[in-house]
């Protein structure tokens, strides 16, 4: 079951104050959505608050009550399945919630977004965010942090050492990466920045980051998306760190899954527990 609440009527409309055609968001924020969904991110941060704030923090809202239902499920098809066989196999697999982990729902999920903004630029929506994710009910995920990238180190909250996903909408992107990738999870933690290609000064830190992944292989993997039908706000840059991801090896040949002591010690886990 997948909720999505930032598709319906409702949701365009507690937005649309929040639109500034100039920003060139319009796209980038139902792609932060699905990233969501399927990155299910525990920590995120984003450097410009604005238009994007309330699709992130509906989303994180919506993909928690999507993991606690999926848990719930996954918890009583496994007793179902194993109170009637020894072991777990296709039809266990393929069950609602259908190929479910069992090893990710073993931890809760408890995500938060922490928005960092000193709503010092006059064409932002940035000062009208608080008050939409109020009347959305998603206020209660999200710390505002009132300052400029370049002095919120100090005054993240707690647990944001580790950044599981980040957005930076801002100028400052080239001293984002210089001072918070440390802080990007190694175990494929992801950080998008928005419009570095068609002008100079992006495509100089599109170049040093070209640099910096030559210069520390394992480090980073790097995409840049280009939306080639905008003169300008029109791309992405992703990177993926991934210099100490988890290796995870759930399929056989041919990508059948492969029902492996681990996999069913997971599920019984989680079954006993849930």
């Amino acid at each position: 079951m997948r909720i999505d609440r930032t598709t319906s009527e409702a949701f365009q409309q507690a937005i649309a104050p929040l639109h500034v055609p100039e920003m060139g968001t319009e796209v980038v924020a139902p792609f932060l959505v699905n990233l969501v969904h399927m990155l299910r991110p525990q920590r995120v941060l984003e450097v410009g608050m604005g238009y994007t704030t309330p699709y992130l923090a509906t989303a994180l809202a919506d993909v928690r009550a999507m993991t606690e239902w999926e848990s719930r499920g996954l918890a009583e098809k496994t007793a179902r399945h194993l109170g009637d066989s020894a072991s777990l196999d296709d039809t266990w697999l393929n069950a609602t919630p259908a190929l479910a982990a069992p090893a990710f729902y073993l931890a809760p999920y408890e995500p938060g977004l922490v928005a960092v903004d000193d709503l010092s630029n006059p064409w932002s929506s940035a000062a009208r965010v608080g008050e939409i994710l109020d009347g959305l009910g998603v206020d209660d995920l999200v710390t505002v942090v009132n300052a400029d990238v370049r002095d919120c180190a100090e005054k993240l909250p707690p647990g944001y050492d580790v950044i599981d996903l980040a957005w930076v909408d801002a100028w400052e992107c080239l001293y984002f990466f210089d001072h918070f990738w440390e802080r990007i999870n190694p175990d494929g933690g992801v950080l998008l920045m928005h419009y570095l290609m068609t002008y100079p000064e992006g495509e100089a830190i599109l170049h040093y980051l070209a640099e910096f992944q030559r210069a520390n292989p394992g480090e980073l993997e790097l995409m840049n998306v280009l939306e080639s039908h905008k003169l300008t706000q029109n791309s992405i840059t992703m990177l993926r760190r991934t210099a100490g991801t988890t290796k995870h090896r759930y399929g056989a040949k041919g990508g059948t899954v492969s029902y492996s002591p681990a996999l069913h010690a997971a599920a019984e886990t989680h079954a006993r527990t849930h």
